[in-house]
């Protein structure tokens, strides 16, 4: 299982980047809003990833945030929603925007996404009710749920320091998982800038 990518954005396309790692160029499916957050052709990259193997293909999807990540889960885990979907409806609407829509079974906000017909909308909003948290809390935002408050506050600092959110919450959760949940401030601000800046 490929969980994170991090290197270099070699090119991108409306739905995809080649990320180069140590000479490899790994093609990663991308909503519109992560790919717009990565940057130009040459810049450093951080992605969340997800492997969907099939009989015929393995695919590799990327996602600038933790957030993003469990609601692509979430949505491909709906009968009828493959990972193309799953993208489409994350181009159109944020984690928070989903969540959000699933919650007030708002099925035409949902069928706004390229390929999402009213039945499949209902069925997405039906299937994933209660099951992508209240809109607002921080796992449904598109930042990583801070898993203490050191995490909250080292988001914020990176923000403060112009990077965008995307890259701070990838930073910042690579970081906290290398740390571990106990991890001070200091220490987690330092190494999430070292890993923003790789």
């Amino acid at each position: 299982m490929i969980a994170r990518l991090s290197g270099k954005l070699a090119e991108s396309t409306a739905d995809s980047a080649v990320i180069d790692v140590n000479g490899v160029g790994y093609l990663v499916l991308a909503s519109s809003r992560t790919l717009d957050a990565i940057g130009p052709a040459g810049g450093d990259v951080l992605l969340l990833t997800e492997l969907q193997v099939r009989e015929d293909s393995m695919t590799l999807f990327g996602f600038g945030t933790a957030g993003e990540r469990e609601a692509f889960r979430a949505l491909t885990s709906v009968q009828g929603v493959g990972g193309r979907v799953a993208l489409a409806i994350l181009s159109v609407l944020g984690p928070d925007e989903l969540s959000r829509a699933v919650s007030t079974g708002d099925k035409a906000m949902i069928a706004r996404a390229n390929g999402v017909g009213p039945k499949l909308a209902q069925r997405i909003a039906n299937e994933l009710a209660g099951k992508l948290g209240a809109p607002g809390l921080a796992g449904a935002t598109g930042s990583p749920a801070p898993r203490a408050g050191a995490a909250a506050d080292a988001l914020s600092a990176l923000a403060n320091l112009g990077f965008k959110p995307a890259e701070a919450s990838a930073a910042v959760a690579a970081a906290q998982d290398e740390l571990g949940a106990d991890a001070g401030l200091d220490a987690l601000v330092r190494l999430a800038l070292r890993k923003a800046a790789k």
